[in-house]
């Protein structure tokens, strides 16, 4: 471990060098000269972090004293860096270091560092951070009807700020890590002692100490790339997050783990289930009648994303297995393109209206999303590029993706629709039935940080407590099952 020397002036010029003090306009040294008999304090800051009028408050007291020494032996510079901590440093966080790697990174953490003249190899660390942050307002993909407001932002502290709000029991635990050699981010284990597999726990924290990459430039998702050796060929998400810290705190609650990481305003939540991305914070703020209801229609409209197209494009292909009251589905005409080649096109079209309208300024983009289908569609029958029918239908699938948040969960219902299609068209109702089985077994053997719960939990293993939860909404307590123990 590297450390300071015992000269105050040389522990000075080797900060300078280290943190580039003449190189970067924004990080800046303050000596301040303290009582009259040349005892002197340096101060290392990120300029746009420390907090101004807690500094000038701070050098106002100490530029009142009468020496920095004054109460301790000037010959014990760790006596008199702890006398003058604890007697002369008029602030809540401070921590005494002799570890010059530390320093280090306070400072680029937007800490404030402060050499004393008899402080030797030891400095003190003011926590006077104060990040630039928004409000913590409701998260703009989950949205509640009834419900807290109320939402995680991109700085560490106020986030558990918010989990803490909701939970105050000694039990919650918040354990910090330090991920990236070059970013240095900071992260927290978050979990209940008495609630979390503490097993889990423990491979989770050397799973996050054992990470070995230089920075965590997309947040989460560079984090799952660390966690999970993605398979690129299962779209399946991987690990569920969410923004609101009141389903943070209900997933804690049941025995859940969180990751939160500093400049990420989302919390990961582990282990993850294929279920759990069908649940929606909705569904708690409603009575249980009306929750199930939402929930079941919500399982029931999603499901027809992946199944519908196949299965229709499967039976306008074999008329012969479609009954007479169904014989409407049948397309008086097919148009001048495949069915098949529509379909595609439509989901083409559909992907580029929704960049297009993610790239829209906000006054206009709902407006111009709405009039281009319009536009596209009307003249895509009229030239006989798409008929009618594939055209609702594909309408149906593209709104009823919104019935749940998760945008990479919808993704993968996409893909495996298409690859169902592409199946159907090629090896007819062999084709459906195995790319039914590919779905199957993509959802069993998706990778993720699960420990010993399976992505089908509580299908598999079988839970018939947890497997009613899914579609039937009850009280929480009621369902509170350490999923990561079964």
């Amino acid at each position: 471990m590297k450390k300071l020397t015992d000269s105050y002036a040389e522990n000075v010029k080797m900060l300078d060098s280290l943190l580039r003090v003449a190189d970067n306009f924004d990080m800046i040294r303050k000596p301040l000269a303290v009582g009259k008999n040349g005892d002197e304090l340096t101060f290392y800051y990120v300029d746009g972090f420390v907090k101004d009028t807690v500094m000038q408050k701070l050098m106002l007291s100490f530029a009142s004293l009468d020496g920095i020494t004054e109460g301790a032996p000037a010959d014990d510079p760790k006596a008199c860096v702890t006398a003058f901590t604890d007697h002369r440093v008029a602030y809540v966080e401070t921590d005494i270091t002799d570890s010059l790697d530390e320093m280090i990174k306070m400072v680029l953490s937007g800490a404030t560092l402060m050499l004393g003249s008899c402080f030797g190899e030891y400095a003190v660390v003011l926590d006077t951070r104060s990040y630039p942050a928004r409000d913590t307002s409701e998260p703009q993909t989950d949205r509640v009807i009834r419900g807290s407001r109320d939402g995680f932002v991109e700085t560490l502290v106020s986030n558990t700020a918010l989990i803490r709000r909701r939970i105050r029991d000694t039990a919650l635990t918040m354990e910090y890590v330090c991920i990236g050699k070059a970013s240095k981010t900071d992260a927290v284990l978050c979990y209940m002692s008495d609630r979390a597999d503490m097993s889990y726990v423990e491979r989770m924290r050397e799973k996050l100490r054992g990470i070995d990459t230089d920075s965590l430039t997309m947040g989460h998702q560079s984090l799952a790339e660390c966690l999970i050796r993605t398979r690129w060929y299962n779209p399946f998400p991987k690990i569920r997050s969410t923004e609101r810290p009141d389903v943070a705190s209900a997933q804690l609650y049941e025995g859940s783990v969180l990751i939160l990481l500093d400049n990420s305003p989302e919390a990961m939540v582990l282990p993850t289930s294929i279920f759990d991305f069908m649940q929606e914070t909705n569904d708690y703020y409603f009575p249980p009648l009306t929750g199930t209801y939402i929930r079941v229609v919500r399982h029931i409209i999603f499901a027809l994303t992946l199944f519908a197209v196949p299965v229709w494009y499967y039976l306008i292909n074999n008329p012969d297995y479609i009954p007479d009251w169904l014989r409407f589905m049948i397309p008086a005409e097919r148009g001048n393109l495949p069915i098949i080649a529509q379909i595609l096109l439509v989901e083409f079209i559909v992907d580029g209206l929704r960049m297009a309208s993610m790239n829209t300024p906000d006054m206009l983009s709902n407006s111009l999303s709405v009039v281009g289908g319009l536009i596209l569609g009307d003249f895509a029958v009229s030239i006989g590029w798409l008929i009618p029918e594939v055209i609702l239908l594909m309408s149906f699938i593209a709104i009823a993706n919104f019935s749940q948040r998760s945008y990479e969960l919808g993704y993968a219902f996409k893909f495996m629709r298409i690859a169902l299609l592409i199946l159907v068209g090629i090896f007819g109702g062999w084709g459906l039935v195995a790319g039914f089985a590919l779905t199957l077994v993509l959802l069993a053997t998706n990778r993720t940080v699960n420990g010993d719960c399976s992505y089908l939990y509580p299908v598999i293993p079988f839970n018939f407590k947890a497997f009613l939860a899914v579609f039937f909404r009850v009280k929480k307590k009621d369902v509170a099952v350490k999923k990561n123990k079964e």
